[in-house]
């Protein structure tokens, strides 16, 4: 029962390590991706010649781990669990500054508070724009904290204070007003307590001494705080960030509130265990000590579940497998559980697409119209990847390498990501520019996880052979499309009809094209083009390509023309059955998509009716 309390720490761990491997992997992912982080003098230099910059390369280099979801995940719980014991060894500080008997105080009646740091810390990670570098600011402040309170008084600890406060800062940022807090506060009621115990016959005459000195000190502290922002705003950082932090979280103008309720809730707690003394009996307080701290852990881990963006989650997720090229897991995850968002149906569909499925099943799936095909290019770090994956697929590569620069540009603050700087030297090799894909490979050979690929790809530059054998780039080459044309923001059917005709073996941009036909509803350009289909090698006619046929027969047909011998008896047959069910008196929504749902009938029908 000695080392009970280190249990539930560890149960803890256990909880934050499964959420983020289990409930929250794929916000890992996504925060690994826009970071590129090098084992570089240079960039070390960069990061830690600013404010915070020391937690700030921490979280960088924890943060290339994310690439593992459980990796990053472990990081997390090992992190938050440090944050929780060090607050419990400042409340174990409080015990022995005050003197106090063991009998009359027992700040492990406080133990359940302990973890009320942590979880905020946790509530904070639940953002995706959230930096781990403000977790570790936390950190190293608690344990600069603690240090300084195993310092006997004297010179020696006040001139070491002083010095503190300006290199501290500079270490985490802003937030080591928690150090300056528990520093001030701490010591102040630790000297009224001990003045307390002397009586007026027996108060030392250096007590006024001692009292005019440590104002002083604390006078000190505070001009000294409050001057690092301005003595630096000479640096090319906003005045604002030297004030909030620059490197906690990745708006720059957005104050991380979830990390300064952290960082005022332990403050507060310690303030909390200096005026409290408990006289629980040692055989109760076993007793109440896991009831407290299992009532805070209920009613933190409410919070963090419910705070929980589990949408954007799923979004991250189709993201991160689109990335990845993993077809046979996307076309997994959407048959249990459709995407309606534009992301989840673009990599829906290009998974369709690139397992030769997109003709037969496109429609069993949500659509967005042709915004779900080819979304329009947005202007933010996020949405043009999963677009810029088709487009790169497809053969349009220059448009691929542009909304991937873009994409890395619009990163809020202001770093390279390791997924772009790959893809810009994939795209730069196809296209023959090798100097320029070099520079993208050489900065990717000084990181951890990228170096192999790195080096496996630089031997490729400039040999033509090689790049021309290669199963990925040399297949990509044959499907650039060899003239130029404009391209605007709105994918059109000229742009995909200019891309096919390039290159009619181009199996994906043909069944784009048709796929935009039928979104669009455009079936008289839908025919012009289905007879290419025997020539790309289908063994049949797809589903959806048949149902888009026997609906333009019924809407042009001549009175003796039958219908198109492409069109399956059985297909024939369920279309006959469907005009007369939408005839029907009886007809409704929920017996039109009960009957006909998943058929190209009911999007076209649906449509129209909007």
């Amino acid at each position: 029962m000695k080392h009970i309390h280190l249990i539930y720490t560890l149960l803890f761990g256990v909880a934050v390590l499964l959420f983020f491997g289990l409930a929250y992997p794929n916000h890992l992912h996504h925060q690994e991706q826009y970071q590129l982080f090098l084992f570089d003098c240079d960039y070390v230099w960069g990061i830690v010649k600013l404010p915070g910059g020391v937690a700030d390369l921490l979280g960088r280099f924890c943060t290339q781990f994310f690439l593992y979801a459980w990796v990053g995940a472990l990081i997390i719980a090992v992190l938050l669990m440090a944050v929780q014991l060090w607050t419990l060894r400042l409340f174990n500080v409080q015990r022995s500054t005050f003197n106090v008997q063991r009998s009359t105080f027992n700040v492990q009646w406080f133990y359940g508070l302990s973890f009320v740091p942590s979880f905020l810390l946790w509530l904070f990670l639940l953002d995706e724009n959230a930096l781990l570098g403000g977790v570790w600011a936390v950190l190293l402040t608690l344990h600069a904290s603690w240090a300084f309170d195993k310092l006997p008084d004297g010179w020696l600890r006040r001139i070491l204070l002083v010095v503190a406060v300006p290199v501290l800062y500079w270490i985490v940022g802003p937030v080591c007003v928690l150090f300056f807090l528990l520093q001030i506060f701490q010591r102040s009621t630790s000297n009224n307590v001990q003045r307390s115990t002397f009586n007026n016959a027996q108060r030392p005459t250096s007590n006024n001494v001692q009292r005019s000195t440590f104002n002083v000190q604390r006078i000190i502290l505070l001009v000294l705080l409050l001057a690092m922002p301005f003595i630096l705003s000479w640096l090319p950082v906003s005045a604002r960030s030297l004030w909030t932090g620059i490197h906690y979280h990745r708006y720059p103008t957005e104050t991380p509130v979830l990390l300064w309720a952290a960082v005022l809730s332990v403050f507060v707690l310690v303030l909390i265990v200096q005026r409290s003394t408990s006289n629980v009996q040692r055989s109760t307080f076993n007793v109440q000590r896991p009831l407290f701290f299992a009532l805070v852990a209920v009613c933190m881990g409410f919070f963090v579940w419910k705070n929980s963006n589990f949408k954007a989650e799923k979004v991250m997720q189709y993201d991160f497998m689109a990335c990845h090229q993993q077809w046979n897991r996307i076309i997994g995850t959407i048959n249990a559980d459709k995407p309606n968002n534009q992301i989840g149906v673009t990599v829906q569909n290009l998974a369709l697409a690139m397992r030769g499925l997109l003709g037969d099943h496109m429609f069993e799936f949500n659509q967005n119209g042709t915004l779900g095909l080819l979304p329009d290019v947005e202007r933010d770090a996020t949405s043009p990847m999963p677009t810029a994956e088709a487009f790169y697929q497809l053969g349009l590569v220059n448009v691929a390498q542009r909304s991937v620069f873009e994409a890395q540009e619009a990163i809020l603050d202001f770093q390279k990501s390791a997924r772009c700087y790959k893809r810009l030297a994939q795209t730069n090799l196809i296209n023959g520019n090798y100097d320029v894909a070099r520079k993208y490979l050489m900065a990717l050979q000084k990181t951890l996880f990228y170096r192999d690929w790195a080096n496996e790809t630089l031997p490729l530059l400039g040999d033509e052979e090689a790049i021309n054998k290669h199963p990925e780039y040399g297949r990509m080459r044959q499907l650039v499309c060899k003239e130029d044309f404009f391209f605007g923001d709105r994918v059109t059917p000229e742009m995909l009809q200019k891309l096919f005709l390039s290159n009619t073996d181009n199996r994906l941009a043909y069944e784009y094209l048709m796929a935009y036909y039928l979104l669009t509803g455009d079936l008289d350009n839908f025919a012009n083009y289905v007879g290419w289909g025997e020539k790309l090698g289908y063994e049949a006619i797809p589903r959806h390509f048949q149902e888009a046929l026997a609906l333009r027969w019924s809407i042009h047909h001549e009175p003796d023309e039958r219908m198109p011998i492409q069109v399956s008896p059985a297909i024939a047959q369920r279309f006959t059955h469907f005009i007369s069910f939408i005839q029907s008196p009886a007809m409704s929504d929920e017996g039109l998509k009960q009957n006909f749902g998943g058929t190209y009938w009911y999007y076209y029908f649906n449509s129209n009716q909007r």
